[in-house]
């Protein structure tokens, strides 16, 4: 029956996100989804749940959809495949709370299985594919690589859709995610993509200011 289910849910997300260009394609889903199961195995949480909210994290994410309208179409698809109430219960907390959202959410998301899919959707956030997400969705919005006279944007809460660039979004949110890690295994696949983050930032900047 959960296998049904999972199946299902793969349709679903792959039917909406079919076009998607902006770093959450079907492709993110399936890398978000096998760190997720990796590090719910680990941590002993309910799969099922783990691998539910991985496939449908994005279809419900305010960056690509009206979210009002994605939360009616969930609840009409949940109750085409006659998800338990728990299960709906457990799986929306899970999408409600796990983004970002310039850190207004922390600390909202309060189950193990909320917590390890987090940790997943972040760790897609950085490292080589983090990098290449981040110039791909600046891309999609119109968002420079990098200007200097563009600053830092400060408190995220208020100025999300301000302009930003590429570059800038490392310092906005990229490189405070390997600290907001929920679990050890999370922790532990975070140290390396972060350094490399890292090296990858200081050569951009020894390439953009060129030879001295």
């Amino acid at each position: 029956m959960t296998n049904n289910m999972i199946k299902q849910a793969e349709d679903y997300v792959k039917v909406l996100l079919e076009k998607e260009r902006s770093g959450h394609d079907y492709y993110h889903i399936e890398r978000v989804r096998k760190l997720a199961l990796y590090i719910a195995k680990k941590e002993k949480a309910n799969l099922f749940i783990v691998e539910m909210a991985a496939l449908l994290h994005d279809t419900v994410d305010e960056k690509l959809f009206d979210e009002e309208t994605a939360y009616a179409n969930l609840e009409l698809f949940f109750n085409q495949i006659e998800l338990p109430q728990k299960d709906r219960e457990a799986i929306i907390h899970i999408l409600k709370y796990m983004s970002f959202k310039g850190g207004i959410n922390e600390g909202k998301l309060k189950s193990l299985e909320g917590h390890i899919v987090q940790d997943a959707d972040r760790l897609d956030a950085l490292g080589a594919i983090g990098i290449a997400r981040t110039f791909q969705f600046a891309g999609k919005f119109g968002e420079a690589m990098y200007d200097p006279n563009i600053k830092v944007r400060e408190d995220l809460t208020k100025t999300y859709r301000e302009p930003s660039t590429a570059i800038n979004h490392f310092y906005e949110k990229l490189f405070k995610l390997k600290d907001l890690m929920n679990t050890t295994t999370g922790k532990q696949l975070a140290e390396e993509k972060h350094a490399y983050m890292e090296q990858f930032i200081e050569m951009f900047f020894h390439e953009w200011n060129g030879i001295k």
